[in-house]
């Protein structure tokens, strides 16, 4: 985490630089430059409840740099994975947005964005869904394993029978918390 000073009298280029001299840029490995877009208000009028900021990749030597995105972060929370699910299955077109409200097919998910990331928050089954079918459309031929190598397709659809029995839908050490892509012939 550094800031930035302001280069005086710079005609071209960025006139922004950070403090600490070259070493600092030369040695790290991914250099970030998050700056806030916008607040996010809550219900009072005064009351922020985080940022909405955008990232960009000014250095990466471990994956392709000057990439950008753009994510919520709630103060006390984090980041949303909720709000950035729901801004790329909006851009990917698994969800549509007219005027206020989000659906997909005859759901209504929620009118205003703070409505439809409350949705997702609170149906753990729709949104894992949801982020299935996109990682579906963003990495074709791919299929998501766990870390023992059962696809996560065949872990939800155990739960479920177990959830419809009335049985504990906890999940076993083949869960889903580490999902690993893995191509579709393996």
């Amino acid at each position: 985490i550094n800031q930035i000073r302001m280069k005086i009298g710079v005609m071209f280029g960025n006139p922004e630089t950070t403090t600490g001299g070259n070493a600092l840029k030369f040695y790290s490995s991914i250099r970030l430059e998050i700056r806030r877009i916008e607040s996010i208000d809550g219900k009072g009028d005064d009351d922020a409840m985080g940022n909405r900021v955008r990232v960009k990749v000014v250095k990466n030597k471990v994956a392709p740099p000057f990439r950008k995105a753009e994510l919520d972060i709630y103060f006390g929370k984090g980041v949303s994975a909720a709000a950035s699910l729901l801004d790329s299955a909006v851009k990917h077109g698994l969800i549509d947005k007219r005027g206020a409200w989000y659906t997909s097919g005859d759901d209504k998910i929620g009118q205003g964005k703070e409505n439809a990331v409350a949705f997702l928050e609170n149906n753990k089954d729709y949104a894992g869904n949801l982020e299935t079918k996109l990682r579906a459309q963003l990495f074709p031929g791919q299929v998501l394993k766990t870390k023992e190598g059962v696809p996560v397709e065949t872990v939800r659809a155990e739960l479920a029978k177990k959830a419809a029995k009335g049985e504990s839908a906890v999940p076993t050490s083949a869960g889903t918390a580490g999902v690993v892509p893995t191509s579709a012939g393996t």
